[in-house]
């Protein structure tokens, strides 16, 4: 391929790619995810503890009494409900935060108040209640129901965050709408005064948009969106082909270049994110697990050595490559990979721009993806349940991610073995294709 035909190819992609990076609310949202990813990882090492180091029925309980066992839970449940439990409420209070970063509006702590505010307002604040042996279920009032501010709620954090927000600092902006008052006054309060008429019409519009739902149509917000965008989204982006489908146009791109996370992640991560998020849940309540599909899946049978599970080509390149540069290049790259970091073997190999190792690098996930599905949905491993950091090694990210399943963890090592053997031949040819352009240049 000559140097203008990929400076044409580079150019076609940077532009497609910069158009979805650039976008205001795609790079809001995929910021905002990035700040709550702490709090869903810690979410997720607790419910492993929890549910397994912890709890009175397992093998801890043979060793220690189960009452103190049982009193030790009570922690991680506090922090289960700091964290998991108010999900929807982090992510909105993060999309406003982003947002006024990327709109270059100053005083941040207004639209996140706002935010906060109208999360609560469109919440339904009652709730239904069976004791325990009654057969007649209560309405209980005044209380915020978990599935409000919990991964069930989300679309309506990401909704009421993008739209309240965008609306509080376009009234804002308005001087009309703006007190300006004199005198010695702290900054705070002239801050607040100048934003008191957009607060106040802002919370109204929605209270009175929640009010005419409940009156019209009987439902409130989160039945709203759930109804209207999460399930029909969710069934497009989680479903086996519609992930394979994002997630292989992710890795095509980064094969030419563009970080696959500028692709896929604002598409992918809400879902992916609420799915681990419903799996954590229904783990730590001994429930049946309801996805297969989430972000921690993807990370552990997707990532393996970084994207396009590069691991493979390494272990590829040492056993059967004849090229000296190849080897010395995976000898620096190693060490990355292992925790799977793979933009050195990416882009110093380098695999972009190179069709015959782009090939596979989008071959891998997809075997991997599907063989990884299918163990799940047949019993053979157990579902991913804990949200791992992506930066843990292969092998013990199956484990942990998997709740403990050893099972999970020989998967990987199956996966890796299989993908070798994708990127094997396609990594022959590259060498006689290089081998061929060498001896072209010696004559």
């Amino acid at each position: 391929m000559s140097s203008f035909s990929k400076t044409r190819i580079v150019d076609r992609f940077a532009a497609v790619a910069q158009k979805l990076g650039g976008q205001i609310h795609l790079r809001t949202l995929r910021d905002a995810f990035a700040s709550i990813m702490p709090f869903i990882i810690l979410a997720g090492f607790i419910t492993l503890i929890n549910s397994v180091i912890l709890e009175p029925t397992g093998f801890m309980g043979k060793i220690i009494n189960p009452d103190t066992l049982t009193t030790w839970q009570s922690i991680g449940e506090s922090i289960t409900n700091g964290t998991l439990n108010i999900m929807t409420l982090l992510i909105a209070v993060a999309i406003a935060y982003h947002m006024c970063v990327n709109r270059g509006y100053k005083n941040v702590i207004a639209p996140i108040l706002v935010v906060l505010s109208t999360m609560i307002v469109v919440t339904p604040l009652t709730t239904t209640f069976t004791p325990e042996g009654a057969a007649e279920s209560f309405l209980v009032s005044d209380v915020i129901p978990i599935s409000y501010t919990s991964a069930t709620g989300m679309f309506v954090g990401i909704v009421v965050g993008l739209l309240a927000t965008e609306l509080f600092i376009k009234l804002s902006s308005s001087s009309r709408l703006q007190i300006h008052i004199s005198g010695n006054i702290p900054p705070a309060v002239i801050k607040s005064f100048n934003v008191l008429i957009p607060i106040m019409i802002n919370v109204i519009i929605f209270a009175f948009a929640s009010f005419l739902l409940n009156l019209l149509f009987s439902m409130d917000f989160n039945t709203l969106i759930t109804s209207m965008i999460t399930k029909p989204l969710s069934y497009i982006t989680t479903s086996l082909p519609g992930f394979l489908i994002i997630t292989s146009i992710a890795n095509l791109f980064f094969g030419f270049g563009i970080h696959q996370a500028v692709i896929s992640g604002p598409i992918l991560d809400p879902f992916l994110l609420q799915n681990m998020q419903d799996n954590m849940i229904a783990f730590a309540n001994h429930q049946e697990i309801p996805h297969i599909i989430n972000m921690a899946f993807k990370d552990t049978f997707a990532v393996m050595g970084g994207s396009g599970n590069t691991i493979s080509l390494l272990i590829a390149i040492f056993i059967f490559s004849r090229r000296k540069d190849y080897k010395d290049i995976s000898k620096m790259t190693i060490t990355p990979a292992a925790f799977n970091i793979s933009e050195p073997i990416i882009f110093g190999l380098p695999i972009v721009f190179n069709p015959m190792l782009i090939i596979p690098f989008v071959l891998a996930p997809i075997f991997s993806l599907t063989v990884a599905y299918y163990a799940t949905a047949l019993g053979l491993i157990n579902h991913v349940v804990v949200q791992t950091p992506w930066t843990t090694p292969p092998v013990i990210s199956g484990f942990l991610a998997t709740g403990g399943d050893w099972r999970a963890a020989l998967l990987q090592i199956i996966i890796i073995a299989a993908t070798v053997f994708i990127y094997l031949p396609f990594l022959k040819v590259d060498e006689r294709v290089n081998a061929m352009q060498m001896a072209k240049k010696s004559e």
